[in-house]
């Protein structure tokens, strides 16, 4: 790492000029993970290699936003939920500000208070934390509006991040009972539409697609199926069916084509069970006539191969037909990453799904398209890339010194592919479908957040700091 003198001196002169390209929500404009002008991101780099400034920050899983010179970030202390900004061309923090969490909601061991990814507009940033609600603050922190929002009913945790589009910020709230998509008003806070969604679970961020003609669309993924809503008033325009019941990837827009992936334990390719209807096992099994279902009284066949508590969706102990519809679509389900045609009315699967491909798909990580090819990353460190407008596989293996879990979605800039593991390796690829390893940069903290670039620099969060990184030729 360069010498504090050094970065000092260097820097304020390498970041004129710097600071056209916003990265403005989670993976960026749109969530593309793409930065078509970035240029010379260094391809070897680390904690204490082509690091800029390097600034130590409390825990949280958030990705950084960019606006300007700032860098937007989540965090939590305790009962504090924290949103900081942090300057970017030195790295230190312009401010901090907290609300106290209103509760502690049920969440997975991987899940995190603060993994939602800020989003600005440019003049404001907007925050959302599941133990809380909604906040903004104004770029000199000083809070515009809150919006309490929940308690949840979610099994892992909400963790979808807002986005924001049109004077609006746009939120999906999926859970186990009541889930809604809304809009809120991004000047004052209040709720311009709150629409119901007829899914169970689902973990994805949305993002927003602007037709030839006609009003912007949200498309928000859920379980089994993926839905587009008018930003005007969230009236539901199209759906595809075919997802499985959590989804974690979020969307991504590469022309008129929609690509998303949905992976689920138990619903790869031959792993389907077929289940009765709820009147065939309420005939079958119901010993006490009451009308729904108990954990004793299913037959071993047909109990879960998870826990009671993933299909007993408002938590009483019993099993109504909302519940067992839900359980049986899940066992039924496919894993599966689409490509979309967008656009259309009403059910469009049969008219605009255009491939799907099935095999060694992302849990978390979210598609890139980059240069027409589609990388996938999945845990164990496997890369597939695929021609995007086939599905065709153009290369599928292993990234030696780099098989691990990961979490973080993948960023296409500069030619090169930028992925990053749990543990701390950020692996870089050639963009091409028969991409090749480039380099395997070790940094020695874990990486769930996925980095944000801009011009020629990237931020990189680890659990317990924000890099800067850049080349000083």
């Amino acid at each position: 790492m360069v010498s504090r003198y050094m970065r000092t001196l260097l820097y304020p002169l390498i970041a004129l000029g710097l600071f056209g390209a916003d990265w403005p929500q989670f993976r960026g404009p749109n969530g593309s993970g793409l930065c078509p002008s970035c240029r010379q991101l260094p391809t070897e780099f680390g904690p204490q290699k082509n690091v800029l400034w390097k600034t130590e920050l409390p825990v949280g899983k958030s990705s950084p936003v960019l606006a300007g010179d700032r860098i937007f970030l989540t965090a939590s202390e305790g009962d504090d939920l924290i949103t900081m900004c942090l300057s970017r061309t030195t790295g230190q923090v312009q401010w901090r500000r907290s609300v106290p969490a209103a509760r502690r909601e049920a969440q997975h061991a991987l899940n995190h208070r603060a993994a939602p990814t800020a989003v600005t507009d440019g003049k404001s940033v907007f925050v959302f934390f599941a133990d809380f609600g909604l906040v903004a603050y104004d770029f000199e922190a000083k809070q515009r509006w809150q919006l309490p929002l929940g308690p949840f009913n979610s099994q892992h945790g909400l963790v979808a991040s807002p986005v924001y589009a049109d004077g609006r910020v746009i939120l999906v709230c999926d859970q186990d009972t009541d889930a809604y998509i809304m809009a809120v008003d991004a000047d004052t806070g209040k709720i311009a539409w709150k629409t119901p969604r007829h899914v169970i679970n689902g973990y994805s961020t949305p993002i927003i697609y602007r037709p030839a003609r006609g009003p912007a669309q949200v498309i928000a993924p859920g379980s089994y199926q993926l839905t587009a809503y008018s930003i005007v008033d969230g009236e539901p325009l199209w759906f595809v069916r075919g997802l499985t019941c959590q989804p974690k990837s979020a969307p991504t827009i590469a022309g008129d084509i929609v690509y998303f992936n949905g992976w689920t334990p138990g619903n790869d390719a031959g792993e389907q069970v077929q289940l009765p209807t709820f009147a065939e096992v309420i005939a079958a099994a119901d010993a006490n006539h009451d009308g729904k279902l108990s954990q004793t009284e299913l037959p071993q066949p047909w109990q879960p191969t998870g826990t009671w508590r993933a299909i007993d969706l408002d938590r009483d102990g019993f099993l109504n037909e909302r519940e067992w519809t839900f359980f049986r679509t899940r066992r039924a389900s496919r894993n599966g990453l689409l490509a979309v045609k967008l656009g259309g009315s009403g059910d469009v699967t049969n008219t605009h799904v255009l491939w799907r491909f099935e095999k060694s798909l992302p849990d978390v990580p979210s598609p890139l398209v980059y240069k027409d090819v589609v990388f996938l990353v999945r845990s164990g460190g496997i890369v597939t890339t695929l021609d995007a407008q086939t599905g065709k596989v153009l290369k599928q293996a292993r990234l030696t010194g780099a098989l691990e879990d990961y979490y973080a979605s993948p960023i296409g800039v500069d030619g090169k592919v930028y992925i990053a593991s749990e543990h701390g390796k950020v692996v870089v690829l050639r963009a091409a479908g028969d991409w090749e390893v480039l380099a395997i940069n070790e940094f020695d903290s874990d990486i769930y957040a996925t980095p944000a670039v801009s011009e020629s620099q990237m931020y990189i969060r680890t659990q317990n700091a924000l890099y800067a990184i850049g080349s000083f030729n």
